[in-house]
């Protein structure tokens, strides 16, 4: 039996989201900020949430954000794990489901993950999982709306991927 799984957002999911990212700021910031729309933030076509197996609990998201067709065939990765789950290894299982959904559901040839060089977790995080460094983006991202941050561009492209 899978320890987590990733499914959709509900509606009904409103409250238990926005507890996760209250409870989650310390952890969360600088890197991100909460969503200052959460109805929206549950209506995105590419937003999956990481559940405990046992509990169906919600202990992180992921986002498939800006997919481009035709020649592309890409799309750039979002995600978080909310307090108190980090540290347990499961986003590197959630990030595992999350590219066989990318490379064989969604049938993307490249997935991009953009991450402030400073937050180490992320970028082992996406390392293990077969992520390539390709290059450094300055002030590439406004943060939160405050201040422009720099970011390392890190990818995986379906032949590379392993499904395991």
């Amino acid at each position: 039996m899978n320890i987590v799984y990733l499914r959709k957002p509900k509606i009904s999911d409103l409250k238990e989201i926005e507890l996760a990212y209250k409870n989650s700021q310390a952890l969360h910031q600088p890197w991100t900020f909460p969503p200052t729309d959460f109805q929206s933030y549950l209506q995105q076509e590419g937003r999956y949430f990481l559940c405990l197996s046992k509990t169906h609990q919600i202990i992180g998201t992921f986002n498939i954000s800006n997919i481009v067709r035709g020649y592309f065939h890409s799309a750039y990765l979002g995600y978080e794990i909310f307090h108190p789950y980090q540290g347990n290894g499961y986003m590197k299982l959630g990030l595992k489901l999350l590219l066989n959904e990318a490379f064989q559901v969604i049938n993307l040839h490249r997935l991009e993950a953009n991450i402030q060089p400073e937050n180490i977790a992320s970028i082992r995080l996406v390392a293990g999982a077969g992520f390539i460094k390709e290059g450094f983006s300055r002030h590439y991202l406004r943060i939160g709306g405050k201040d422009w941050k720099d970011h390392e561009r890190w990818a995986i492209i379906n032949e590379d991927w392993k499904e395991t």
